[in-house]
């Protein structure tokens, strides 16, 4: 805006020339310094406009530890710097805001130091929302709308990434506070995208870069990473807006890498930040988020392994205190054993006499039952199979005269008679091996075989055969048959007396001593 005219009772401004020192007619122009030319024209430029009323959008604002402010005003086609001093920055109405639309009052001076002009705020109100940040919060009605914004579609940032792909421009001073950073931290292989990261052309140099990190394949020339930082410094809404285009939005949260934003400060805000997995507050801050501590971690572990061997040691004494407490407790392996090793001398000592009783018991049984063993018990067995093999032949026999009866029927006749023949063969065979066995039997229980080993059979002069020596009685004659002949003998002295009946079966079934045989 320019100021305004006389008509409203402003003094006209004077002229540089005429703040400046007349000169003698006809001589040289003297030479001013610096100094004296920039301040000549601030009194000019502060005498000619005085207070002026602007409209405006707020830019790039930025507060200062002295507590003054700094901000740009600007519209379609220019912009104007302005301050406001600490004393009037509580006196405002509102309170500077990046993309606000305010009207200010103040005095225009210029900046000799920096030889710009700018404005004196010392009234500021709000005039409505700039046309920039209006279409921004349009963008992202919408896209929050479709739900690009929601928390469940961000993707957890790696803890230990392998590679760390980068999107920024190679030649600021961002990408080697990253890499500086990231080998401080984390040794990883770091892949640059080189982009612009102001202008026109810079949305869509992101959004390829997203794209291209994003189509990289697993094994191939260039590793694809597990995250991704896009990194830009700090700048006016002009500069930072090429990260409010819609089709970057849309290409980061369509990315499957999760992906750190880390544009402009830490007040500086973006599209790109909605959509991302993660917001830094400045691109060193991401490359933090993106990468652990490796000194932090092997500290970790250090102190992980401390404490895991010290909790073991705890717990081994522990159980070793518990032990000794048990043990003392117990009885000694004298007082434990001594009752089981008395039981088991007393087994052993009872054990051959036992042992005697149970063989004086089984022999006793054994010659109870051989003396009812008789040739005769074998002789029917015999007589029955000599008897079956007498059958068995006279079949046989009539089988082989009807055979030959037929011989003449036909040709295999030879052939069957071999085949019964065979036959009858095996079965003689069969026979005659099982009539070997029987025989052999016999003469295992025949009565006189003792008689070979050195034994007598003593019979009763009725011929009975004594089988105890209680049957007789003194005096009685008795037969004595050795293997070589009889002889008489005559019981002497008086017969013991006679024991009491018992049971055939001398010991129980269930005896422990029986078992042992």
């Amino acid at each position: 805006m320019v100021a305004p005219g006389v008509s409203r009772g402003y003094v006209r401004p004077m002229s540089l020339a005429e703040t400046l020192p007349e000169l003698p007619p006809g001589a040289n122009a003297k030479p001013y310094s610096v100094s004296e030319l920039a301040f000549a024209l601030k009194r000019t430029l502060e005498d000619a406009y005085g207070y002026v009323r602007l409209r405006g959008e707020v830019s790039k604002v930025t507060r200062h530890a002295s507590g003054h402010v700094y901000l740009t005003l600007k519209d379609e086609r220019a912009c104007i710097d302005g301050v406001v001093w600490k004393a009037a920055v509580r006196g405002l109405k509102a309170q500077p805001q990046q993309g606000l639309e305010v009207i200010v009052t103040g005095r225009i001076t210029t900046y000799p130091s920096g030889s710009r002009y700018q404005i004196v705020i010392e009234t500021l109100e709000p005039a409505g929302v700039g046309a920039l940040l209006a279409q921004l919060e349009r963008l992202k009605v919408k896209l929050q709308g479709e739900g690009l914004f929601e928390t469940g579609r961000k993707r957890r940032i790696p803890g230990m990434p392998l590679t760390v792909g980068v999107i920024t421009s190679p030649t600021g001073a961002v990408i080697r506070d990253v890499l500086h950073r990231i080998r401080d931290r984390w040794p990883c292989r770091v892949v640059v995208w080189p982009v612009v990261v102001q202008g026109d052309s810079a949305s869509g140099q992101v959004a390829a870069a997203v794209r291209g990190f994003n189509a990289l394949g697993p094994g191939g020339g260039v590793p694809r990473p597990d995250v991704i930082i896009v990194a830009r410094g700090g700048g006016s809404v002009e500069d930072l807006w090429p990260f409010n285009d819609e089709g970057l939005a849309r290409a980061v949260s369509a990315g499957v890498i999760p992906l750190i934003s880390a544009v402009g400060h830490e007040t500086d805000t973006t599209l790109i930040d909605f959509v991302s997995d993660l917001r830094a507050p400045t691109p060193t801050g991401a490359a933090e988020m993106a990468t652990p501590v490796l000194a932090e971690l092997k500290a970790a572990v250090s102190d992980l392994d401390r404490r895991m061997h010290r909790c073991g040691g705890h717990g081994v004494e522990k159980r070793r205190t518990q032990l000794l407490a048990a043990s003392r407790g117990l009885p000694s392996r004298d007082a434990l054993l001594g009752p089981a090793r008395q039981r088991f001398d007393g087994a052993a000592g009872r054990l051959k006499a036992a042992l005697a009783r149970n063989a004086a018991l089984h022999d006793r049984d054994l010659h109870g039952v051989a003396a009812r063993l008789q040739p005769a018990l074998l002789d029917r067995p015999r007589l029955l199979k000599a008897q079956r093999v007498s059958d068995l032949s006279a079949r046989m026999n009539r089988a082989a005269a009807r055979a030959g009866e037929r011989a003449a029927a036909g040709a295999r006749l030879p052939q069957l008679g071999a085949r019964m023949e065979c036959a009858l063969g095996r079965r003689l065979q069969a026979a005659g091996e099982r009539l070997e066995r029987l025989e052999q039997l016999r003469c295992s229980l025949d009565p006189d075989r003792p008689l070979e080993l050195g034994f007598a059979r003593v019979h009763r002069s009725d011929g009975a055969l004594a089988r105890t020596g209680a049957e007789l009685e003194g005096g009685e004659a008795v037969r004595l048959h050795f293997k070589d002949g009889d002889r008489g003998a005559v019981i002497d002295g008086t017969p013991p007396p006679r024991p009491a009946a018992r049971p055939r079966t001398s010991r129980p079934a269930t005896s422990d001593q029986a078992e042992l045989f």
